[in-house]
């Protein structure tokens, strides 16, 4: 074949290859026939069905002159069987109810589908009523087992009654009562169960799933079942705008940690990265997490979190899809168990699976804070009134810090009582173009005196890592949930003493009278702070004089709306320092301060090698500067 040949060939098979994938079925098309295929396959099934139907109506009509049974019960029992096979009995059955409770919690379980339905909190009520918490009922929850069965068939454990083996059990102390709920196959040897075991005085109910003699009826499809859990979260709290912006879900996978899903957004997580220890669906003050006693799988696992902003009786949904491992062996079991009950440090902590971190303590370093000082105080403390327990905390905060906030006071002083020196460098410098050598002279002068002039912002950093700590921790602490103090009625969230009736941008409805006197004892301390500091302090920096006014006003704007808790402990830290800085002002004399300022000034300076090379190079800079004149 010559070369025009090959190219002849060649283009006839690339215009028969183009045709074939223009031609073909789209991926549109390629679906749509599989749907034609199963619905097609799905009648099939439905004929075949019916025409069995017919016969026994027919074989039904011969003895329905001696049968008691009627017609349409026989057709139903039929079509049962045909579509549950092994678990056609276990579909007739009537709902009940049975219960295990202890000193903390009463958990509510239906028969249908043997999976916690309600759960009450004994210790807490809802905002405004006195019965029990409901953490979620029967309204707000689903969870189920999902399963393939014989091949072809899709079975959900919510569609069959479990047989109870008791209807109620109570437990206290250190004993345990167990419920175990088993749904029956036509084989007795052949049967899932639920077994919940509740200990006394504990949030933990321990949840067990036995396959037993499963391995012929449940499909090898992935070695995996499927538990469903789905929560749309009930309002408890005053404000349900702070519910929302609590409630999310949070996960510990194995090797990556525990993570959760932005409170302020709504996603599809896949939880496909490592296997899941537990799961945790977190409302602003408490949970219900489900841990598994080795780990869910990560393949098919999936969180899910939406919101309805216009109901007014639920936060958030969320729904979760988890894979437990199925190994196909004659007897299986896996265990797991929920916690219901409060999103308490203390609590949460004693069950060393890092369950505690679910709780906004702050970022990295500042989180000890909360462990190490705050919590622990607020436990020591628990019998007294919230709003106590927090000006105790903030007297022990600036206890303290109180010996950095006298050395702060004496730097003030010393730069204070250098005001002549300072006024003749002025003087000196008055009509000079060399800011540079002015400056220098001045901290030449501080450093011979003993003064540093930077000392002042040392208190504002130390006390601004605890601010920082107590921002996240306030909003979030069951220590101060439905706690009143003063005219407030729950330190958890903000006290309005005045509603507008309208939106203001960026301030609220409302006025928060902690959020402002808090803001006043700030602006009163930012101007002792300013009187404090010297003229030409505020001539290097003019701009942060009326900053330092401007972050009076952006807290209030955020504390209007914030955390009571947190306004009270602001407004006791400045009180506080007024009180401290008015004692230190009557006992430390300045005139005793300058005496030891000019001995100091007597003495021989030491430069240290920074400072030599710092006084080079301004002189190397000012021989520039006369070389260019």
């Amino acid at each position: 074949m010559d070369k025009n040949s090959f190219i002849g060939l060649g283009l006839i098979a690339t215009i028969l290859i183009v045709w074939l994938s223009l031609s073909g079925p789209s991926k549109e098309q390629i679906a749509r026939n599989k749907h034609i295929k199963d619905s097609v396959e799905h009648a099939m099934k439905e004929a075949e069905l019916a025409q069995k139907a017919k016969e026994l109506k027919a074989k039904q009509t011969q003895l329905s002159e001696v049968s008691n049974v009627p017609l349409s019960d026989s057709l139903m029992s039929i079509q049962k069987q045909n579509q549950y096979k092994d678990f056609a009995l276990a579909t007739n059955g009537t709902k009940e109810i049975v219960t295990l409770e202890n000193e903390n919690i009463k958990v509510y379980i239906s028969t249908k589908g043997a999976a916690v339905q309600k759960v009450e909190l004994k210790n807490y009520h809802r905002y405004g009523q006195n019965e029990n918490l409901v953490l979620f009922d029967s309204d707000s929850s689903y969870q189920n087992i999902e399963f393939d069965a014989y091949n072809s068939l899709r079975f959900n454990t919510d569609s069959f009654y479990f047989k109870p083996s008791s209807v109620a059990e109570s437990v206290s102390g250190a004993k345990s009562k167990t419920i175990s709920l088993k749904l029956q196959t036509a084989n007795p040897s052949s049967y899932i169960e639920y077994v919940y075991t509740l200990k006394g005085n504990d949030y933990m109910l321990d949840f067990d799933i036995n396959f037993v003699g499963m391995q012929n009826i449940i499909t090898p499809k992935n070695n995996r079942v499927t538990l469903n859990w789905v929560q749309t979260l009930p309002s408890q709290e005053k404000h349900i705008t702070k519910e929302r912006e609590a409630a999310t879900v949070y996960y510990n996978q194995t090797k990556e940690g525990v993570d959760y899903i932005n409170p302020h957004t709504f996603e599809e997580k896949n939880l496909n990265e490592d296997n899941i220890k537990w799961l945790c669906f977190k409302q602003q003050f408490f949970n219900s997490t489900l841990i598994a006693d080795s780990e869910f799988q990560k393949e098919g696992s999936v969180v899910i979190t939406s919101q309805n902003d216009k109901s007014i009786k639920y936060v958030k949904s969320i729904q979760a899809q988890l894979s437990i491992p199925f190994n196909h062996s004659s007897s299986e079991k896996f265990g797991m168990s929920y916690y219901f009950g409060p999103t308490q440090y203390s609590v949460l902590k004693k069950y060393d699976l890092d369950i505690e971190k679910i709780i906004p303590l702050g970022w990295s370093i500042f989180s000890y804070i909360n462990k190490w000082m705050i919590i622990p105080l607020f436990d020591l403390f628990s019998g007294l009134n919230s709003g106590i327990i927090i000006l105790i905390i903030t007297l022990i905060i600036k206890t303290l810090l109180f010996p950095v906030a006298y050395k702060t006071y004496m730097s003030s002083a010393k730069m204070r009582v250098l005001k002549p020196e300072i006024e003749e460098i002025n003087k000196k410098y008055e009509k000079n173009d060399n800011p540079m050598a002015k400056q220098q002279e001045q901290m030449s002068l501080y450093r011979r005196a003993g003064a540093n002039p930077l000392s002042g912002c040392l208190p504002m950093l130390l006390q601004f890592p605890i601010l920082i700590a107590l921002f996240g921790f306030f909003p979030a602490a069951i220590e101060l949930r439905q706690k009143p103090f003063l005219w407030a009625d729950d330190l958890s969230t903000y006290d309005s003493v005045y509603d507008f009736g309208f939106n203001i941008w960026g301030y609220g409805d409302h006025i928060s009278l902690f959020a402002l006197l808090m803001f006043i004892s700030t602006i009163i301390y930012t101007w002792m702070s300013q009187e404090m500091l010297q003229p030409q302090q505020t001539q290097q920096m003019p701009g942060m004089k009326y900053m330092m006014y401007l972050m009076p006003v952006i807290f209030l704007a955020v504390m209007n709306s914030y955390a009571v808790g947190l306004s009270w402990y602001y407004f006791l830290a400045n009180v506080i320092t007024f009180a401290q800085t008015w004692i230190m002002r009557k006992v430390i004399d300045d005139n005793k301060i300058r005496e030891q300022l000019l001995a100091n000034m007597k003495k021989p300076e030491k430069k240290s090698a920074f400072q030599q090379k710092l006084e080079e190079m301004t002189k190397q800079q000012q021989a520039l500067q006369k070389g260019k004149k």
